[in-house]
């Protein structure tokens, strides 16, 4: 192998007054941002490049070493060092608080985790089979992964009750349009994922935002509204409320759960966050299996483009219809991924990538508690709810914000009427390294400060 054949080596001279290993690490810089490495790609073992370039190993590992510092690359003893995508404040300009991401795993390629098993599974596959149409949402197989993954919130679940979404959106979409239809009520949280708002608003249905406090949901306010409004069914986010990062303990969750089943109330169980945790709190499917429909999505804990979410009807089969529904409108998911992601669950690497967001995650949350002292939320989420005055205008805070290179999102776009709590959400994962992150937080705490 010669220079020639790793092209982006030109661009570190030797001789030109800088040290070799900054040089090297400015070589690679230069690629990724003209396009010439993209995202993904893999770099050639630092052995290779020290004798091409005529330099020890160590200034190799040092020049690694600085670009993985810049967000450059990433990767781990074993996989290889590969080319991280490019960030959205590194394209845009602006540091996005606002998209709730999970962060890149630490020490993991995800690029490379699908490529391999990509590979791995074409290689064991027939491509015209798995690219042709296949019936229902998810093979058994599949449907086992999802079970396993699942585990640790819902204990053990049958295969059979579980479905392969592509996506949590077109479950969500399903499930309102069978259970509660146009013109139905459906009670939410004050403040809700925006998500939910939208199909409402498409579908025609009737919002009623339940009373909540510091435990998340209040159970008397709950029977309340089943006695005076007959709503057909209940939508709720009980772990890492989006966007309050409210955690219901399992009393509160019990609590809810003997008043969906004194109100004969189906629940949505929306759980995105749940495997973040380590030791996440039962499902309410697990309080209330016979009325339950609980739904996960790899969005959050792994990647959003995987577009994949398991969806566990309830048990005895009283969920049927709208099972029939979610097939009917969602459609089936992409044969591709949802054969990889059973894969990684399969053979652990779904695990080991939890564990890398796990561990971003935390430190993360960590910056937030240290710039932000007033920021709620779990010590292993993702996004942080952020108080405010309730005189404050979000419309200035979000104008002052942008004026710092800051985008946010506050409490009007999650707000079921009007608005019960000023705040802003803001999301930890989107800045794709932890010193911009920790910029950006610094930067709302002016803006705190300034408006105090």
């Amino acid at each position: 192998m010669t220079i020639r054949h790793i092209p982006w080596l030109r661009h570190a001279p030797k001789g030109g007054g800088e040290p070799i290993y900054l040089a090297l690490a400015q070589a690679l810089e230069t690629a990724i941002r003209t396009g010439e490495l993209q995202p993904g790609d893999q770099l050639p073992p630092q052995r290779t490049v020290a004798a091409l370039m005529g330099v020890d190993l160590t200034t190799v590992t040092r020049a690694y070493g600085v670009a993985r510092s810049r967000g450059l690359v990433d990767g781990a003893v074993g996989r290889g060092t590969f080319v991280r995508p490019l960030a959205v404040e590194d394209e845009a300009g602006l540091v996005d608080l606002s998209m709730n991401l999970p962060p890149q795993p630490r020490g993991l390629s995800v690029a490379a985790c699908l490529r391999e098993t990509t590979a791995e599974v074409l290689r064991r596959t027939d491509a015209a089979t798995l690219m042709a149409y296949h019936p229902g949402l998810g093979a058994l197989g599949q449907r086992a992964a999802g079970a396993a993954w699942l585990a640790p919130v819902l204990g053990d679940v049958a295969p059979e009750r579980v479905q392969v979404c592509p996506g949590a959106q077109a479950a969500l979409s399903a499930l309102v349009w069978s259970l509660v239809g146009r013109g139905g009520t459906l009670v939410v949280e004050p403040l809700t994922y925006p998500g939910m708002l939208a199909i409402a608003d498409q579908l025609g249905v009737r919002l009623i935002a339940c009373p909540t406090d510091t435990d998340g949901l209040a159970p008397d306010a709950l029977a309340a509204i089943c006695r005076e409004e007959r709503p057909a069914a209940l939508y709720v986010i009980p772990t890492m409320q989006n966007p309050t990062g409210i955690t219901m303990p399992l009393a509160r969750r019990q609590a809810i759960a003997q008043v969906a089943k004194d109100q004969d109330l189906w629940i949505i169980e929306d759980d995105p966050y749940s495997r973040l945790m380590a030791e996440p709190a039962a499902g309410l499917a697990t309080l209330a299996p016979e009325r339950s429909f609980h739904i996960a999505t790899l969005s959050k804990c792994l990647a959003p483009g995987l577009r994949l979410a398991f969806l566990v009807a309830p048990d005895g089969g009283r969920g049927a219809p709208a099972v029939e529904a979610v097939r009917s409108l969602a459609g089936m998911p992409a044969p591709l991924m949802a054969a990889v992601v059973a894969s990684w669950i399969r053979d652990g690497t779904a695990e080991a990538l939890l564990a890398g967001v796990r561990a971003e995650a935390a430190a993360r949350r960590a910056l937030a508690a240290a710039r932000l002292p007033a920021a709620q939320g779990s010590p292993e989420a993702i996004h942080v709810w952020l108080p405010l005055p309730i005189d404050w205008s979000p419309v200035r805070l979000r104008a002052a914000a942008k004026a710092r290179g800051l985008a946010l999102v506050s409490a009007e776009a999650f707000a079921v009427g009007p608005i019960a709590a000023h705040g802003v959400r803001i999301s930890l994962g989107a800045p794709g390294r932890q010193e911009v992150l920790a910029e950006a937080l610094a930067g709302v705490a002016a803006l705190l400060a300034v408006e105090t």
